[in-house]
């Protein structure tokens, strides 16, 4: 006895009486109500990674971290000091930013290698953060002061990203933006150091890079006793990093003890330089204190300004303007280097969990006189390089910088200006995307090229912020062209065969019709049986790109398969304005054309890459239908391959689709923005729509019984101990495991209506 429909055409395995669940919202509402208590407790616990390794720490990791700790303890001192240049702050409000950020952050951080401070990028920021609000009110509020509330704030507001787990909207900013604002950032800063490093002055350094670049030019012949400190120190640290390379290669066995020789190059010519300063302008400085060359003067010994920070409302209602710049970068320099650095040493980091240690860090660290704080590429590589283990190495880094502030402070005294200016344009030379880095875009994707040179552009002529604001603009526009203008294709199949000797297996592949580069060209594409076309969509079907699919599906009808009604029988009168059909005298080879085409019977959409549809996108696949139905005169087939989201089939159900309900029987709006029921309240439409889809699968049960369609959708999957259960929704005949048993499905269906 043939097999009922039931059994049939809805995905039946085994037992009938087994259903499948639909999913509900309650499923969904029960992952958040499932043991409340516990989620709570693992989200505390969470915020202190520290917790899950502090246990197990031994004499192993120990020794790692005190080399690792030390080291970059050495070379934050001199940074912080040069990067507080750059933020036109007191160089020990530099200190202060080191000290914080290593030692706070190694109880929240989930990344071994990230070495959190003062950065070049961040340090710039601040200072035009300074300027802009000094022009807005001059004298009302000094450096230190703004910046100190600036690392408030933006603390505040990334550690509330954080806690509220945000941390994916990083995510929308892409590589070569991050890219091309900090290299365009690098080229800035070190232009605007070059002046320093030369001892020229007269002129904006704060402003456009292409402005300073031609001041700094115009300006050469009034270089200074400065630049002798400043070029002998530049080059001294560039000859000692490439003669450490160097001989790295050449003598191999001794390449860590070059390594930490080349590392602690910083260092060695600070202290040089140090010393000849003192040695050329001890004698020299007049009764006024005016030395031939800038030296750094008067540090203050210790932590000056440990307290609770004062917020004045009108400085925040000042700054206001300045504070997402501000944040986007605190957070994306931070993020980008931390995921970069556990993408090469084997580990994963945790974005929220990240944030919430870059928001308390800054957060704190605005008690301590800090100025924002996020991570450092160099001294992170540094970090990683010497063979950190654990992040407890800040620890030995915050050592060195409290051991600084209160022991070396006389000895900064006489640190050359030139010579800062010096480790800073060093520094940040490393952040200038390489040729090969730059051309690995172009490679990639040409359009994400023109993102990194348009920031890099953008920055160089004008400012930081708006290169940081054209860069992410640029990047959400083009993501959000791609999702509105999805790529598509019409498929074919091509039957692939085993090369093995004797075999005969076989199965078939579906590949776009247009080849595009996709397919050999030479191997031939098999387009589906005539009336049935398959459509694989590449994105998810949501409200920006429902309507260009639509037209895709829409145009291809018209333009391949026969109109069901000849106009050229209907009168003048009658046809729709839009649409009047052929000329009278087009009317004959119209008619031979249309008659060449075949007759649509069926339309597969493959959904395998689908992962959400909505109610606009659900509404336009039933426009799709209606408006080719009206073209073919007939009710169409729309059979759905490879849905893997349960609420994507829940959707489809509700706009009449997967249970073979014919189009006229179903409203043709599931959420009209127009309220027009024709006469019928939501509850009557509600029961007409189940009770359609219930007289339909009667319908199924007499009409296909014996059906080619519901014996090719018969997939058996057995359980152990259980017999046969069915994988799919048993009320679903239309929707397909996979794309080959749809298209045979359809066309099995076009044989029958033969």
């Amino acid at each position: 006895m043939a097999p009922s429909a039931r059994e049939l055409g809805k995905n039946i395995i085994g037992y009938p009486e087994r259903v499948v669940p639909v999913v509900t919202v309650k499923d969904w509402f029960s992952q958040f109500t499932r043991d409340p208590l516990q989620h709570a407790i693992n989200y505390v616990v969470g915020l202190f990674p520290i917790a899950g390794w502090i246990s197990r720490y031994n004499l192993g990791w120990l020794t790692g971290d005190v080399i690792a700790g030390l080291t970059v303890g050495i070379v934050l001192v001199p940074q912080g000091m040069s990067y507080a240049q750059i933020a036109t702050l007191p160089v020990q409000y530099g200190l202060y930013s080191s000290f914080v950020g290593v030692l706070i952050y190694c109880f929240f951080a989930t990344s071994k290698d990230v070495s959190i401070g003062p950065v070049a990028v961040m340090s710039l920021t601040v200072s035009q953060i300074i300027t802009h609000v000094d022009d807005a009110h001059p004298g009302k509020w000094d450096g230190p002061e703004i910046a100190t509330t600036v690392a408030f704030i933006c603390g505040f507001i990334v550690l509330g990203i954080g806690l509220l787990r945000l941390g994916w909207l990083v995510e929308f900013i892409p590589a070569p933006a991050v890219s091309g604002f900090m290299t365009g950032s690098a080229i800035n800063i070190a232009a605007g150091q070059v002046p320093g490093l030369m001892g020229i002055t007269g002129f904006n350094t704060r402003a456009a890079t292409y402005l300073v670049i031609i001041d700094t030019l115009k300006g050469l012949p009034i270089t200074t006793r400065d630049a002798a400190f400043g070029l002998s120190g530049l080059f001294a640290l560039y000859g000692i990093r490439i003669l450490c390379d160097l001989c790295s290669k050449r003598f191999p066995r001794r390449a860590r003890v070059f390594f930490f020789i080349s590392v602690f190059r910083n260092a060695f010519v600070i202290v040089v330089l140090t010393i000849a300063s003192w040695l050329y302008t001890r004698h020299r400085g007049g009764t006024k204190g005016k030395f031939p060359i800038k030296i750094l003067g008067t540090v203050p010994a210790g932590l000056q300004h440990v307290g609770r920070p004062t917020i004045d409302p009108e400085l925040v209602s000042a700054l206001a303007g300045e504070l997402p710049v501000a944040t986007i970068i605190l957070l994306l320099e931070h993020i980008a280097i931390s995921k970069s650095f556990g993408r090469v040493n084997n580990y994963k980091i945790n974005p929220n969990q990240e944030l919430i240690a870059i928001g308390v860090t800054n957060t704190v660290g605005s008690c301590f006189g800090a100025y924002p704080a996020t991570g450092s590429f160099s001294r992170s590589a540094l970090k990683s390089k010497s063979g950190v283990r654990t992040p407890a190495a800040g620890i030995l880094s915050a050592i060195v910088v409290i051991v600084a502030l209160y022991g070396l402070t006389p000895a900064f005294f006489w640190i050359p200006n030139a010579g800062l200016s010096a480790v800073i344009i060093h520094a940040v030379a490393d952040l200038v995307a390489s040729p090969r880095q730059v051309y690995s875009y172009w490679r990639v994707s040409p359009l994400e090229f023109l993102i990194w040179a348009a920031a890099v552009l953008v920055t160089i002529f004008s400012t930081i912020e708006i290169g940081v604001y054209v860069s992410v603009c640029v990047s959400l526009a083009l993501l959000l062209i791609r999702v509105a203008h999805p790529r598509g294709y019409f498929l074919g199949k091509i039957t692939l065969r085993s090369d093995t000797p004797g075999s005969k297996d076989q199965r078939d592949v579906y590949v776009p019709l247009a080849r595009d580069g996709v397919t050999n060209p030479d191997i031939k594409v098999t387009p589906p049986a005539p009336g049935v076309i398959v459509y694989r969509f590449e994105e998810s079907y949501l409200y920006p790109n429902s309507s260009i699919v639509n037209s895709a599906l829409v145009d291809y009808v018209k333009a391949n398969m026969r109109r069901g009604k000849d106009m050229s029988t209907v009168k003048l009168s009658d046809r729709p304005w839009n649409d009047p059909g052929p000329r009278q005298s087009d009317a004959a080879y119209e008619q031979e054309r249309n008659a060449s085409l075949p007759d649509i019977h069926a339309v597969v959409l493959d959904f395998s890459t689908v992962s959400h549809i909505d109610t606009t996108a659900t509404q336009a696949l039933i426009d799709t239908r209606d408006q080719i139905e009206r073209w073919a005169d007939h009710p169409v087939e729309f059979h759905f391959a490879s849905i893997l989201s349960p609420w994507i089939r829940r959707a489809l159900v509700a706009g009449g689709f997967g249970v073979g309900t014919l189009s006229s029987r179903v409203p043709r709006e599931i959420a009209a923005v127009v309220p027009y029921r024709d006469g019928l309240s939501d509850r009557e439409l509600s029961d007409l729509r189940q009770n359609i889809i219930r007289e339909q699968v009667d319908d199924i049960e007499r009409n296909m019984s014996s059906s080619a369609q519901g014996k090719e959708s018969i997939r058996s999957f057995e359980i152990e101990g259980a017999g046969y259960a069915p994988l799919l929704p048993q009320d679903t005949p239309f929707f397909h495991l996979d794309l080959a048993s749809a298209v045979r499905a359809a066309e099995s269906g076009l044989e029958n209506r033969s």
